[in-house]
């Protein structure tokens, strides 16, 4: 009988969820709310209510769910299975890989969302057939994820990756961490739109109406454009002495802007680099099913290791 991994992806607002099979191929698709607002027990029972159905949904589908792997972001000990804390969420100390365990009675693995969508691009999207990938989430926030021979990278605390909280401008724009300058304040989807709103007096302008009027010539958009792009080269040339990986994979919803993005961060980061190495700066493949295909990765892991 052909087998099946449960794949959770829980975000602030949703949940993207599916069954995945051993080879990477998706067999079905959902996405629910996440209500946050509800609390993090109300949460955390949302999603174990939601693996066991994809369960059940697999076993009605004649195939047999092997094991489940849930990435949730913020602080996650993937070694303990605990989502430590998440903001967003509001996380605290949840042993989630027990809990799915208990619930589902099966083998479960817990993961930080960036870097589970770094394994899946490092295995099967962008990065694939490259040794050392660094991929990097530009979305709300800035987080990384480093991949060396197919396995990711999450620390000593299960911090590992946490490039938007690199200075790139001291005593610039204030982060919400309690730091100025942060390159997720300089350069995130969330930190541009809001920069440009300022400039322009226009509420409500984004991340992609920055980037669209800048490849139309505004002169205002190109500039915030352009800062935001030097800024964020300055990150990745800090990430490229840290990693010195082959390959930078940018994923999340800045780089839905393609080339207006890869261009320039690349003649950017040429014209800083000295003695490194210059990586490839490519963009990301999966789109936002990278984080379940990366839980269900990481649950495919686990499961080899236990046999």
């Amino acid at each position: 009988m052909s087998q099946a991994v449960v794949a959770l992806d829980v975000g602030g607002t949703g949940m993207k969820c599916a069954l995945v099979r051993p080879d990477g191929t998706v067999h079905h698709e959902e996405r629910h709310p996440t209500r946050a607002e509800r609390g993090p027990a109300a949460v955390t029972e949302n999603i174990l209510e939601i693996a066991e159905s994809l369960a059940g949904k697999a076993r009605a589908d004649g195939l047999t769910p092997v094991a489940a792997g849930i990435a949730v972001p913020g602080v996650v000990d993937e070694v303990t299975g605990v989502a430590v804390w998440s903001s967003n969420v509001g996380f605290r100390d949840v042993p989630l890989r027990d809990l799915a365990r208990q619930r589902l009675g099966m083998p479960a693995a817990l993961g930080h969302d960036v870097r589970v969508g770094a394994l899946a691009e490092a295995r099967l999207g962008a990065g694939r057939g490259r040794r050392h990938v660094l991929f990097v989430a530009i979305g709300t926030g800035i987080a990384a994820g480093l991949v060396v021979d197919g396995s990711g990278y999450s620390g000593a605390h299960g911090a590992a990756g946490e490039l938007g909280h690199v200075v790139v401008r001291p005593g610039g724009t204030p982060c919400g961490c309690g730091l100025r300058g942060c390159l997720e304040a300089e350069t995130s989807a969330k930190s541009i739109g809001r920069k440009y709103a300022e400039l322009s007096g226009e509420p409500g302008a984004t991340a992609f109406d920055v980037a669209t009027r800048a490849a139309a010539g505004e002169e205002l958009a190109r500039k915030v454009w352009q800062d935001a792009v030097e800024a964020l080269a300055d990150g990745l040339l800090t990430a490229q002495a840290l990693y010195d990986v082959g390959v930078i994979v940018l994923g999340g919803g800045l780089a839905e802007a393609g080339d207006d993005l890869l261009q320039p961060v690349r003649a950017a980061l040429a014209q800083r680099v000295t003695f490194h190495r210059p990586p490839e700066i490519v963009r990301a493949e999966l789109g936002d099913t990278a984080g379940c295909l990366g839980a269900a990765l990481l649950a495919l892991d686990t499961l080899e290791e236990a046999q």
